[in-house]
């Protein structure tokens, strides 16, 4: 030890403890002397030692080391690496309790935070929690010690690379080749200079791997991709820097991605980049609730906000007399306008707008009279749009929220600011067995 260092004080033995709840994070909460205690791997009811990894001043940090007496929502993660992979935090819980966890947490930040509640808490969407994640992020290092490439998820709470053989999680045109990937990856010239891989596949399962290149390939790595492409029945996307440099590698003009609202007779292309949602079959039954909720008809002009490239605005058309969708990006407007006209839909106007400001209420889209409203805003919350909506005053506003918390701050405004009821909430199962939760609220104007 260098002279002036202290070394880290010890952590306490090992504890038995009783689990209490779950942290919206999917850890066990318990409590030792009246201090909290986060236990990973632990669920509510359940007895467990916990084993101490990390002290604050508020609270400490556990993982389980036994379980003594197991919930009944206890299950056997699918997954061999589940617990040292971060990719997952609750396969160690039945799915089915998962979203009861999901559905009563929004149900408890709604409450706490917004101050309201609704009045009929909707049905969750669940689907196959298995294989269901069609786009996502792959981080990538070559690392010599471990054998050669690493590729996947991070490790929990740490910057270092999961040692992964699959995911379970992913579309298993993507979760199945992971070991293939790292075989790929370590043979190349260029193995030390990709350090992710973005995937994306369509609902014909045509699957896309963007490679980001930190320096142009060799001849024989290009070689080694094209190879790997036409072996696998995969396309190969290359990005040497910003998102607006990714171009395809093979084969030279690839075959669009599509992904589907059968209900509605709509079809969405997409880029291998675009933001789309990782699960295709809740966010099928997540558009159709929506439609359902705002109940536009013929006669009806909707707002969609935060519209994207035309997910909820384009089967809402197929209901509504007109739509109007509003995003903060020129060229995802543009996206959805040739959406738009690919689906024969003539209903719809599109307009670039930054709706995390509060400047917008000038605009010509404005200034008009809505019967209906659709947000889906990023995790932030559309703070900056619930000046416009109490000015509007649209019967129904239907708000998709990937953040409870962002979710209850406005519901708070709507309800006890601008006149709404929280009709209703419910919650939809994207992401099986993460700590993330997706929810849906009806707004009517009192």
């Amino acid at each position: 030890m260098r002279r002036g260092t202290r070394a880290a004080p010890a952590l306490p033995a090992p504890v038995e403890v009783m689990i209490e709840s779950l942290t919206h994070e999917g850890r066990g909460v318990a409590r030792v002397e009246g201090k909290a205690l986060f236990v990973d791997g632990a669920l509510p009811g359940e007895r467990v030692r916990a084993r101490y990894v990390a002290r604050h001043r508020r609270y400490d940090q556990a993982a389980v080391d036994e379980v003594l007496q197991a919930s009944p929502d206890r299950a056997d993660p699918r997954c061999p690496h589940f617990g040292v992979c971060g990719g997952c935090s609750l396969q160690h819980m039945h799915p089915e309790a998962q979203i009861r966890a999901r559905e009563q947490a929004v149900l408890e930040v709604l409450e706490h935070v917004g101050r309201v509640r609704p009045q009929r808490t909707l049905e969750p969407i669940v689907a196959d929690p298995w294989g269901y994640r069609r786009k996502a992020r792959l981080s990538a290092k070559y690392v010599l010690k471990k054998g050669g490439a690493l590729v996947g998820f991070r490790e929990r709470y740490s910057h270092f690379l999961a040692a992964l053989e699959g995911c379970e999680v992913l579309h298993p045109a993507v979760g199945r080749r992971i070991r293939a990937l790292r075989d790929l990856l370590t043979t190349m010239d260029a193995r030390d200079r990709i350090p992710q891989i973005e995937i994306a596949v369509d609902d014909d399962d045509q699957t896309a791997l963007v490679f980001r290149n930190l320096k142009p390939l060799s001849p024989a790595d290009r070689e080694r991709l094209e190879s790997f492409a036409r072996e696998q029945g995969v396309q190969v996307w290359l990005q040497p820097k910003g998102p607006d440099t990714v171009h395809p590698l093979w084969p030279a003009e690839p075959v669009p991605l599509i992904y589907a609202h059968p209900d509605f007779d709509v079809h969405i292309p997409f880029g291998p980049l675009d933001f789309v949602q990782v699960n295709r079959d809740i966010n099928r039954a997540m558009v159709a609730q929506a439609v359902e909720l705002l109940g536009a008809g013929p006669r009806d002009r909707v707002l969609d906000l935060f519209c994207g490239l035309g997910n909820f605005a384009l089967p809402l058309a197929r209901r509504a007399g007109h739509v109007t969708g509003v995003e903060g990006e020129t060229a995802m407007v543009a996206r959805a306008r040739d959406n738009a006209a690919l689906n024969g839909i003539a209903n719809t106007t599109f307009h670039a707008a930054d709706l995390a400001v509060k400047d917008v209420a000038d605009a010509a889209w404005a200034r008009e009279a809505y019967d209906a409203v659709l947000l889906d805003p990023p995790r932030a919350g559309a703070a900056g749009v619930m000046d416009l909506l109490g000015r509007l005053r649209a019967q129904r506003i239907v708000y998709v929220s990937c953040n409870p918390a962002t979710l209850a701050r406005d519901a708070d405004v709507l309800v006890n600011t601008h006149g709404y009821d929280l009709e209703a909430a419910g919650v939809m199962d994207m992401f099986p067995h993460t700590a993330h939760v997706e929810s849906m609220a009806l707004f009517v104007r009192r």
